[in-house]
């Protein structure tokens, strides 16, 4: 058996869906996964044929999903909700499970990923990522220019100043302004507290991009299976069409 036809445990679990990469690490570090009946040290690595469980359940592998949804209004974005709210996982209607990557505020609407895959919800997710995520606010109040450009360099925030971002005003009426902001950075409820420190807070924030996915016209509530070119991007942006192409040249070259 060749060293490089074992896969970390952390990254198996991740695969079948069991929880992210991080997830996975906590799980194991509890003591509640085991490697053929053995309990399963943080950093173990596994090689075909091995039966892995968690909580004495075997894990079997699981195809992955990829899903776009527009989360709506008052929805929550968790697997489950002790209010008994509705959870972005019951706004899609899938048997295998999955988990949304990052969060939306029950407020937000707009674009969400959802998947089983948890390498690349990692790697999403990850800060140094620094992955584009696009909004449009409807504030209050007319947004100057000067404004709108003092929002792109940073404000203030009670965590520390912003980094800097990309802020254009959308539009203007009597009733407010829109912004369309491109953040690389994913504090909670950032885009809100970054309107509020200039004066002009969010009366309906959406999300319409994440790194190279677009929302579209999908309808609110709606969800659909990303296809196969967003796909592609979105492991480009990650890193992962790397890895996957290395790993199956190492194949290659083992075979022959």
């Amino acid at each position: 058996m060749q060293d490089s036809d074992a896969t970390r445990l952390n990254r198996l679990l991740a695969a079948a869906g069991v929880s992210s990469r991080r997830g996975s690490d906590v799980l194991i570090a509890a003591g509640r996964v085991t490697i053929d009946g053995v309990v399963a040290e943080v950093g173990a690595r596994v090689t075909p044929g091995q039966k892995v469980a968690v909580d004495g359940r075997i894990v079997h592998a699981q195809r992955q999903i990829y899903l776009m949804l527009h989360k709506p209004g008052g929805v929550v974005t968790t697997a489950s909700d002790p209010q008994g709210r509705p959870t972005v996982i019951d706004a899609v209607h899938v048997r295998e499970r999955v988990f949304p990557v990052g969060r939306l505020d029950v407020s937000t609407t707009g674009l969400l990923l959802l998947t089983n895959d948890g390498a690349l919800a990692d790697r999403l997710m990850h800060p140094r990522g620094g992955i584009r995520k696009t909004y449009h606010a409807l504030v209050r109040g007319i947004v100057s220019d000067e404004t709108a450009s003092r929002l792109a360099a940073g404000v203030d925030l009670d965590d520390g100043p912003t980094a800097p971002a990309e802020v254009r005003v959308a539009g203007r009426d009597a009733y407010g302004s829109v912004l369309e902001l491109v953040l690389r950075e994913g504090r909670n409820r950032q885009v809100r507290r970054m309107c509020e420190a200039v004066g002009h807070p969010v009366r309906a924030l959406r999300r319409t991009g994440y790194g190279p996915l677009r929302l579209g016209e999908l309808a609110e509530g709606a969800s659909r299976r990303l296809t196969e070119r967003e796909l592609t991007d979105i492991r480009r942006v990650t890193g992962l069409d790397v890895e996957v192409r290395s790993a199956h040249a190492r194949r290659g070259r083992q075979a022959r």
